[in-house]
């Protein structure tokens, strides 16, 4: 074939490629995820470029700006009103800029600032061969007990690779709850969850126990995405697209074109009940739902404690997001069939966290256990299917991160000579020792007891009345049960640590940097200012309660 046949076989088929129209992207709209996840990249280059000495410094600072930044531009697009009169669909119908996906994103941020601080602290542990330690592995791809990870602890080698990590995940949760398509959404699921898997695998202490639990969350977490991509698909069959709009219209019955391609199966009801419930299995795993919750108590227990917090808090926002967001704008037309199967998860949520709580004696098992049944709490406010709920579950969540954070912070400070002493039986007397973290540590119990003049209560008395008000009544009357359970192993570790007698040979507190302690502060003040005046904050998740469609 001669040259130029060949270079008119290449013009006609390069013709069609000046029809293809550039995507319209609205750069200003998604700035705060485009600057964590430009500061991650960078990231990957400071692990490339910086000298080792260096990086620790260089990562902690950058981290801290881009999170920073990345605030500023949610509170920027929030006065600019894109929260309220100019939410809208941004990125070719991909994400949502509306009043959810600001305060989520927001808390997210915030509760991810605080977090890093635990990741940076580097006095906790005494000197290695002259060198501060952190909570991560001297050498990640080390065998545990080897002589490569005894000679990478000796050389001061730390894994500063955690902030970038960090900040990726941090990236996929700002999208997941403003996702406005179901492409979208499993892509952040995976940005999210990847780097969790990893961070989960780091312990500088037990590192057989922390890699056992970046297993379970591995492999459970493949279960979670297969589901939901199964669901995706399903939904895809039914409605003829991925875009949430579309299958709401379609659900509603409000389409009138039809793809003849998908003729056959659009609107089949079989496929958007298996889809829909499929969907909703994976975003209840990530939220830690009964009987989805089983990876919950190990990974908490075997990751790092600065990992542990983050992933508790930011997790559950990003991950309630994203559920809220698929009820209140893509299922609405279904809440007659998904609402009793919510109500019977949330109850058992809420009984079975609260109830196996009781039988810990570890406090990170035991904070989460506490932590599945506040999911349970949380979804009696998503079951309300009122403005209510979805502004009583945007506090709730703001409320609880900071506490769990704080609270994990806390653990991290009660060490002997294996790391922290996380059995239940070295806290007693801790009161007498340090009394003044066992009075921190006793704020935050109350607080996830639900005692009022803390958050904990704000948050409980907004999702169980937006219940009520959303005719589920008898929601209301577990939770209660629950949390009054819930209250007695919280409170006997109050009595433990303050009215027991400390053993000679116990645990001693270690005195923290300033970043910790800007942690604990952070959730100690919004702890108490979220209890004792609430009006504002409950007024602001009021206003960015109404979801763009």
């Amino acid at each position: 074939m001669s040259t130029t046949a060949v270079h008119s076989l290449w013009t006609t088929a390069a013709q069609p490629l000046d029809k293809i129209p550039a995507p319209h992207i609205e750069y200003a709209q998604l700035a705060p995820t485009l600057i964590v996840v430009g500061a991650a990249v960078l990231g990957v280059l400071v692990e490339a470029f910086v000298p080792r000495r260096s990086r620790h410094y260089t990562q902690v600072f950058l981290a801290v700006v881009a999170l920073a930044a990345a605030f500023a531009a949610v509170v920027g697009l929030a006065a600019g009103g894109y929260g309220t009169t100019k939410a809208h669909i941004a990125a070719m119908g991909a994400i949502a800029v509306d009043g959810p996906a600001l305060f989520l994103q927001g808390t997210i941020l915030l509760a991810s600032l605080v977090a890093i601080f635990t990741f940076a602290e580097r006095r906790l542990d005494p000197a290695v061969h002259g060198n501060r330690i952190d909570s991560f592995a001297a050498q990640a791809g080390s065998v545990p007990g080897s002589d490569g990870e005894k000679a990478a602890v000796k050389a001061g080698f730390t894994t500063t690779e955690v902030f970038p990590l960090a900040l990726f995940a941090i990236a996929g949760m700002l999208v997941f709850p403003a996702a406005n398509d179901l492409l979208t959404l499993f892509v952040a699921l995976e940005v999210f969850s990847l780097p969790l898997y990893l961070l989960c695998a780091l312990a500088r202490r037990k590192r057989l126990m922390s890699q056992e639990a970046a297993v379970k969350y591995f492999l459970l977490g493949s279960f979670s995405s297969a589901f939901l991509l199964f669901g995706i698909a399903m939904l895809y069959g039914y409605a003829g697209s991925v875009s949430y709009a579309r299958i709401a219209d379609v659900v509603d019955g409000t389409v009138k074109t039809i793809d003849p391609a998908l003729a056959g199966t659009m609107g089949n009801d079989a496929l958007l009940l298996i889809g829909g419930a499929l969907i909703l299995m994976g975003l209840l795993f990530k939220v830690g739902a009964v009987p989805f919750h089983m990876w919950t108590p190990d990974v908490y227990q075997g990751a790092p404690t600065p990992v542990t917090g983050f992933m508790a808090a930011a997790t559950k926002v990003a991950a309630f997001g994203a559920l809220l967001r698929l009820l209140y704008v893509v299922l609405p037309g279904l809440r007659w069939d998904w609402r009793p199967v919510m109500w019977a998860i949330a109850i058992v949520t809420m009984l079975g966290g609260a109830i196996v709580a009781i039988t810990q004696t570890d406090i990170k098992r035991l904070l989460a256990y506490s932590s599945i049944a506040h999911a349970g709490f949380i979804l009696a406010g998503v079951i309300a299917a009122t403005p209510t709920g979805v502004s009583s579950v945007l506090f709730y969540l703001a409320a609880y991160s900071f506490v769990t954070i704080g609270a994990f912070a806390v653990v991290t400070l009660v060490r002997d000579a294996g790391g922290e002493a996380t059995h239940l039986s070295k806290w007693a007397g801790l009161g007498r020792r340090s009394p003044l973290v066992a009075a921190v540590f006793a704020v935050f119990l109350l607080a996830f007891a639900g005692i009022p003049l803390t958050s904990g209560f704000s948050g409980k008395f907004a999702v169980f009345r937006a219940a009520a008000e959303g005719g589920a009544g008898a929601l209301v009357v577990v939770g209660v049960i629950s949390s009054a359970i819930a209250a007695f192993f919280y409170i006997r570790v109050i009595v433990l640590m303050f009215f027991s007698e400390p053993t000679p040979e116990g645990p001693t507190v270690a005195v923290p940097s300033p970043l910790t302690m800007t942690t604990i502060a952070v959730g100690v003040a919004v702890t108490l200012v979220l209890g004792v005046a609430p009006q504002y904050f409950l007024d602001l998740a009021g206003q960015a309660s109404v979801f763009v469609r």
